[in-house]
Parts: C-alpha cells; sequence; structure tokens
C-alpha cells in the first residue's frame, strides 16, 4: 500500500497538475496508492460475506477520533485550495498577459522555435512552481504536526528541489512536444498526443523504482537486515505465483524522513521488487506485513496495472477530445483578452493547462471510482491468499487496517460525498467491515481467486 500522506517525496501533482500528467501516472498511483479512504462498499459477489452492520470494525478512542477528523478537515482544505489557486493564478497569468508577454520575449531571444519553448516552457513550470510552494510547505507542516513526518526542513527542500528539476527537465520536454504537434497537427493533435503518450506509461512504471525512487529514499537488500521476513514473504510469493526473488526485496528508509508504517511492489518485469519500509517492521506484526504484501501481489496477480494502463489510456483519449474542442472555445471567447491570436502562440500553454487542471478535476470522480474497485479486488485477493498462511485471515486483515488507521488517522466516518470525489480506496471502515466478515472457506461461500480446497 502507498498513502498520500508518506508516498513519493516527489510529485508531478505538487508542481502542476495538467490532466496528461496525472493520467501518465496513473498506473503507479493503482499499484502504489494508499490508505487515503474510498467510497462505500463495492458489491460484488463477495459481498454476501460482508459481517452485518452492528459494532464498527474500525474505531478510534475519543482523542484520536477527534485528531483524525481534524486531520481530514485540514488535508481536504488543503487539497481543494490548492486545486482552485492553480486554476486562478492561471487564469491571472493569463488575463494579465503576462504569458503573452512571456512568449513575446522568448520570441525576442531566438527565432528557433524549439529554443523559445526551451526558454518559456521552463520559465513557466518554475513561476507556477513558486506558486504552489506555500501549499506544499503547508502540507509538510501538517504532516509534522500530525506526527507522520520527522523529516527537517533541510532534507523536505532538497527533496523539492529534486521534484523541481525533474519537473522542469521532464516537463518542459513533453510540454514542448505537445506544442509541436499543435503547430503540425492543428486538428488532431490530441490524439497525436495520445498515441505517443501511451508507451510513455508503460515506460514509467519500468523506471520508477530504479531511477527515481532511489533519488527521494535509501534502499537497501531485505535480507540483509531481515533475512526471517524474507523467508515468510517467500510464502506469499509461492502462494501467489508473482516470481519475486528474494534479491529483489528490499528495505526503505522510510524513518529518516517518516513515522507511519507501509509496504508495496512496485515496477514491471525486471523492475518489479517488494519494498518494506523500516518503519512497518518496528511497528506492525509480521503477518500484518504479509497481508499488506499479499494485497500488493494481487495487484499484479489480477493485472491492475495492465488494466490501470488501459482505463489511464481510454480517460485520456475522452478528456483529451474534450480538451481539444474547450481550449479552442476559450481562445475563440478570450483569446483576444489574453492577447492570444491562436493555440500557436506560447501563451495558449497556459490555456492548455488551465484547461486540464479543470478537466483534471473533474474527471478525478471517474479516475477514482476505478481504483477503489481494483482496490476492493485486491482486498480480496489477499484475504483469500492468506488462507492458510496466517492463523486467521479474516482477524489479521481488521487488525491491519486499524493499524494502519490509526497511524495515519484515517477517519472511520468520512462523508460520502469526499469519499466519491477523493478516495481512492474504499474507506478504512469499509474495508475493515469487510475484512472482518470475509471468509468464503465456509459452507456455502466459494472463494473468488483460489480452489477452496487450498491450504
Amino acid at each position: 500500500m502507498r498513502f498520500p500522506l508518506s508516498g513519493r517525496q516527489w510529485t508531478f501533482g505538487s508542481i502542476v497538475v495538467p490532466v496528461w500528467v496525472m493520467l501518465l501516472f496513473l498506473p503507479i498511483q493503482i499499484q502504489a496508492a494508499g490508505l487515503s479512504g474510498g467510497a462505500p462498499h463495492f458489491a460484488s459477489e463477495t459481498s454476501a460475506a460482508i459481517k452485518p452492520e452492528g459494532k464498527a470494525a474500525y474505531t478510534l478512542p475519543p482523542e484520536k477520533l477527534a485528531k483524525a477528523i481534524r486531520v481530514s478537515r485540514d488535508y481536504t482544505i488543503l487539497g481543494f485550495a490548492r486545486t482552485a489557486w492553480e486554476m486562478l493564478f492561471l487564469l491571472l497569468l493569463l488575463a494579465t498577459r503576462t504569458l503573452s508577454r512571456l512568449g513575446e520575449w522568448a520570441e525576442s531571444l531566438t527565432k528557433k522555435r524549439w529554443l523559445q519553448g526551451f526558454i518559456f516552457l521552463p520559465v513557466l513550470l518554475l513561476v507556477l512552481a513558486v506558486s504552489h510552494l506555500p501549499f506544499s510547505m503547508i502540507g509538510h507542516w501538517l504532516s509534522v504536526s500530525y506526527g507522520f513526518s520527522v523529516q527537517h526542513w533541510g532534507s523536505w527542500f532538497l527533496d523539492l528541489g529534486k521534484s523541481l528539476l525533474l519537473t522542469l527537465s521532464v516537463g518542459s520536454v513533453v510540454l514542448l512536444v505537445l506544442v509541436m504537434l499543435i503547430r503540425r497537427f492543428p486538428r488532431s493533435w490530441w490524439l497525436w498526443f495520445w498515441a505517443g503518450s501511451l508507451p510513455i506509461i508503460v515506460c514509467t512504471v519500468l523506471v520508477v523504482p530504479v531511477l527515481i525512487d532511489p533519488m527521494f529514499n535509501h534502499f537497501e537488500p531485505l535480507t540483509d537486515s531481515n533475512p526471517a521476513l524474507v523467508r515468510d514473504l517467500e510464502k506469499v510469493v509461492t502462494r501467489t505465483g508473482t516470481d519475486i526473488p528474494p534479491s529483489r526485496m528490499f528495505l526503505m528508509k522510510a524513518s529518516e524522513k517518516l513515522t507511519v508504517p507501509n509496504a508495496y511492489v512496485t515496477g514491471l518485469g525486471a523492475t518489479k521488487r517488494v519494498v518494506v519500509w523500516d518503519t512497518t517492521i518496528k511497528s506492525a506484526p509480521t503477518d500484518d506485513i504479509l497481508m499488506i504484501f499479499a494485497h500488493e501481489s494481487g495487484h499484479y496477480v489480477l493485472n491492475h496495472i495492465w488494466k490501470g494502463i488501459a482505463f489511464g489510456a481510454a480517460l485520456m483519449f475522452v478528456l483529451l477530445w474534450i480538451g481539444y474542442h474547450f481550449v479552442h472555445w476559450l481562445i475563440a471567447r478570450y483569446g483576444e483578452r489574453w492577447h492570444i491570436g491562436s493555440l500557436d502562440d506560447w501563451a495558449a500553454v497556459g490555456v492548455l493547462l488551465l484547461a486540464f487542471a479543470l478537466l483534471n478535476f473533474v474527471s478525478d470522480p471517474i479516475a477514482n471510482t476505478f481504483s477503489r474497485a481494483l482496490e476492493h479486488e485486491a482486498d480480496v485477493y489477499e484475504q483469500e491468499a492468506m488462507h492458510g498462511i496466517v492463523a486467521d485471515p479474516q482477524a489479521t486483515a481488521q487488525h491491519s487496517f486499524q493499524l494502519l488507521g490509526e497511524a495515519y488517522l484515517e477517519d472511520p466516518n468520512p462523508s460520502a460525498l469526499l469519499e466519491f470525489w477523493t478516495y481512492d480506496h474504499p474507506s478504512t471502515q469499509h474495508r475493515a467491515t469487510f475484512a472482518a466478515g470475509y471468509n468464503p472457506w465456509v459452507a456455502g461461500q466459494q472463494p473468488k481467486y483460489f480452489p477452496k480446497d487450498t491450504q
């Protein structure tokens, strides 16, 4: 699992959130998403096994409950405020003709279009990054205040600098390609950009574990410090058939920056690996770690990465088509006011980012609903996979959700609208309730992913 308060220290979303970036990283988010909550429990053939309503499966003592409610409130306000400011700031840059003047300045320096792009685009991305800095700082301050993070400001700014360099380099190239496609194919640029993005999605999933993650966290072979845990993880590997040898099991020194637990599987093919945070080993029983690992293995076995790529591609196709028409409407309606003659102007990049940001916000519930469905499937898979490995899969799963919910101060009763719009996982309450009641090995029930006689 991955968690929004403690996931990768770098993210394009922390700097700029154009929809094409969010969709390119959708497969990563699916394999690496965490306990951020979700929607009401999804009905399925397994839903009959859910424990009847009564005593809540996930609870918090009064003091922690009050704190969890504050956490949910603070991060919700911060998230929506960041999104609103992103769109408002882009509107300000357009309305004041700042982007138009920046484009004219770039054109005055060179006649070569690609050089103009490498002048205009990094400056634009840097300005946007600076505008987002207060929100990022508040987010880190909240994480430290609530005890999720112990990362000091110097280390945090170093990570932010690395993230910024990635954004400026990769973001500038991608946006320049988009601008060139617009100039070369004024009517079909969105289709060409969509097609070119598909291999990038796969490449991203492949390279992030080996090129990006080590830039922000320290990893070491898990066999060096926890050979017993490796042997236990191999039992789950054998049961699930995920083909991950001990040489690709790693310990991440999360305690250098964080206090919360986590474990996950990441990568594809030769880069596929198990990662266990040292904070997890310190705070979670071995059975809970195995349960979390079984959940992540389920994402692989059930082909959720590839399903995520397919879903992301389909959603991106639709949003780019809508964006194509929306951007042309915006320029026709406000182009003269913004001093933008056509989509070929450099300032039109701001219109593209504004349209993509709005479409990304509106489409969040669609992507999150899809993600929650996959996460529920992985929850079913993990509990079935652990049958015969742990003594009581129901109790172990429920305990792991209780442990993680307490660590991340997850609100046991989030609002239905908040779940629908922002949660990429079912809420901890729904997951724990399902876990406590799901036992397909009893008479009259049938496991979904494993033969009933499997031990």
